[in-house]
């Protein structure tokens, strides 16, 4: 949905009616994650994926009806045992879309929605997208940290139920779809609740102002996270050497980062790249990322450097007194074996070991592996 926000909130303030499908649930190796979507315009215009081309047109189709009707449609595609060509993923993965009528009538607080995400402040939006009562199908609840609920489920322990656990997917920044009994029992069965989890961006922290940090701050835009470089230097860490990153800090980078954990800043969705491979900078910054506690250490924390700086770095880290276990969570040197040479393709070795540390991937060339492309979550 974030992705095709902007151009959702051209037609709603414009009074048009548009048709959203999302994908809501997926199985397999299932090319989108829950959350992607795809519009259909008044002017029959088509924006975003939810499949990368495989069951567009249906969805397409789907929305065009379900504009015309007003009703909410659950629709699941995946390929047919019985005709290979049938409507469905070729890939093998199978995906439950569900495709709505958004407009200012049907969603009037999109507009704050849509202004929050923009301004980066937490919210998550939760719609019914199965019940037994068709009634209750389609009705949304929007769920903010500290502040009173907009809108309703459809009953008070309803609200009770979806309100407490999209609190809790918001904080892992992440959409997924809960099932419920009918009147919101944990329990049971019967209710079907998607949840979009519209958390800020996730940080990458880059230390060090070369020019292996710029490509890499590029890559990291690329990715979706809100990029950081930050040096002591002033003379290099300066915004024209860093266009793609969304800010550049001067100050020293174990003040910089521990300041940012006391601001509550840094979280379990934050990676960290040291490139400045220079021991009065990432020896000490080191040992505060290492040494924070689980419910703040970043994701990732990866060191660039040398076989020979490695051993050095390591060194110094076990004279400061780092344990095995806290050693073990850097990975040095950074990136992954892709033969890389300039700054632009080591910040691809970089940005891969990151993916893969995110979904558990292995690194390896897919044509050497066997069973599914797609990690489950």
């Amino acid at each position: 949905m974030r992705d095709v926000l902007p151009e959702l909130m051209q037609w709603w303030e414009a009074g048009d009616t548009v048709g959203v499908g999302t994908v809501v649930a997926t199985f397999r190796s299932a090319p989108r994650p829950a959350g992607a979507s795809m519009l259909v315009g008044p002017d029959e215009t088509a924006v975003g994926s939810v499949s990368g081309g495989c069951v567009e047109g249906a969805v397409y189709e789907l929305a065009q009806s379900v504009v015309e009707s007003g009703e909410p449609v659950l629709e699941r595609y995946g390929v047919s045992d019985d005709d290979a060509f049938a409507v469905g993923l070729t890939c093998g993965g199978i995906l439950d879309v569900y495709v709505e009528r958004v407009s200012r009538e049907t969603f009037p607080e999109l507009g704050d929605v849509a202004a929050d995400v923009e301004a980066g402040r937490p919210v998550a939006l939760a719609t019914v997208i199965e019940h037994p009562d068709p009634a209750w199908r389609g009705r949304r609840m929007v769920v903010r940290p500290d502040a009173p609920a907009q809108g309703s489920i459809g009953s008070p322990r309803a609200d009770a139920a979806v309100h407490d656990d999209a609190l809790g997917l918001l904080a892992a920044g992440t959409n997924a779809t809960l099932t419920y009994g009918p009147d919101g029992e944990r329990r049971g069965e019967g209710m079907r609740v998607f949840v979009w989890g519209f958390a800020p961006k996730p940080r990458m922290l880059v230390f060090g102002a070369i020019d292996f940090a710029a490509a890499v701050a590029k890559v990291g835009s690329f990715l979706g996270y809100h990029v950081t470089v930050c040096d002591a230097r002033p003379v290099f860490a300066t915004t024209s050497r860093f266009p793609g990153a969304d800010e550049v800090v001067v100050d020293w980078p174990h003040r910089y980062l521990a300041a940012e954990v006391e601001a509550g800043r840094v979280d379990r969705r934050t990676v960290l790249a040291v490139l400045t491979h220079d021991p009065k900078f990432d020896v000490p910054l080191l040992e505060v990322a290492l040494r924070l506690p689980d419910d703040v250490r970043p994701a990732f924390i990866g060191a660039m450097g040398s076989r020979r700086t490695h051993d050095e770095r390591m060194d110094r880290l076990v004279e400061a007194g780092l344990s095995d276990d806290e050693l073990a969570l850097l990975s040095s040197p950074i990136g992954l074996d892709l033969g890389a040479r300039t700054p632009e393709e080591t910040a691809v070795s970089i940005a891969a070991e990151i993916v893969a540390r995110q979904w558990g991937g292995s690194g390896e060339r897919l044509a050497r592996t066997s069973g599914r492309i797609h990690h489950d979550d």
